[in-house]
């Protein structure tokens, strides 16, 4: 009998690099996609304009804001909304910097990622709602880059797992590991 083992190579806020070993190239997957597809993080879904004279599309703007990680700390639900408002007025470039959020917790995770410029004169004025959602309904909901190679018996894979700031990487891990669990235990329940 083979027993599955992990073995950490890197462990920083931004990145894990580990060994697992003993188990089979569809495990190896199940844990690679339930990182990207299955750990809720908060994105912006809805933006309400009160004002744009800039010569970008409405739609456009909403989905540049809409890519803005979003950091996502334990304790909130799919019911949450967390507001943000910009306001600027060019020249000058938006940042994610300049998104406010309502609720101290849950910010933008880099600030300086470049949104759009403005020209002179022109001006931005939006409402955000950031909800939880999972990469399955959106990209703009994945919490992070994950890969994995596997040696030449298949049966030990070294994953890398880089954040995108909405938490840190061994967290992600360790939220798509208990995941897997609850499904693994909520079928086992229902075997019986």
């Amino acid at each position: 009998m083979v027993f599955m083992k992990v073995n950490f190579i890197e462990n920083t806020p931004s990145a894990v690099k580990f060994k697992l070993s003993g188990v089979t190239t569809t495990f190896a997957n199940s844990v690679r996609r339930a990182v990207l597809n299955s750990v809720p993080t908060f994105a912006v879904d809805k933006v309400t304009f009160y004002e744009n004279t800039t010569s970008m599309f409405d739609e456009y703007i909403s989905h540049r804001i809409g890519l803005v990680p979003l950091t996502t700390p334990e304790g909130y639900d799919e019911k949450d909304e967390i507001l943000f408002n910009l306001e600027a007025e060019g020249p000058k470039t938006i940042y994610s910097r300049d998104l406010k959020e309502t609720d101290k917790k849950v910010k933008v995770a880099n600030e300086n990622i470049p949104i759009m410029k403005l020209a002179e004169g022109q001006r931005l004025r939006v409402d955000c709602k950031a909800v939880l959602g999972t990469s399955m309904k959106n990209s703009k909901f994945q919490p992070c880059f994950v890969t994995y190679t596997s040696n030449d018996d298949e049966s030990e894979f070294e994953f890398y797992i880089e954040t995108f700031g909405q938490m840190p990487a061994k967290e992600i891990l360790n939220r798509a590991l208990d995941i897997i669990d609850e499904g693994l235990k909520a079928t086992h329940k229902e075997l019986k």
